[in-house]
């Protein structure tokens, strides 16, 4: 019988060592996730801040393009001012 009872404390001395392990594995997984979840939030953070300055940057880009067409605008009317100008003065000169 006392062969029996140490066959049984064996086992269960080999279960409550695999469950110590299983409770570190378990542990460290759960700081893993956590710095996980942070460096993820971080990520996205991160991303929003990315798409908030490019949408900036496509704005600017469309108010300088906006201005340019305007000046580029204005140059043609002068160019087109200055040639009836020029092109009545010699007519007339």
């Amino acid at each position: 019988m006392k062969l029996g009872n140490d066959v049984i404390k064996n086992k269960f001395d080999d279960i409550d060592i695999k469950v110590d392990f299983l409770i570190e594995l378990c542990q460290t997984l759960q700081v893993e996730n956590l710095k996980l979840s942070s460096k993820i939030k971080d990520l996205e953070e991160d991303l929003v801040k990315k798409n908030e300055t490019e949408e900036l940057n496509f704005e600017q880009e469309a108010l300088i393009q906006s201005k340019i067409d305007g000046l580029l605008t204005k140059l043609d009317s002068f160019s087109n001012n200055v040639s009836n100008v020029s092109t009545e003065y010699q007519s007339n000169g």
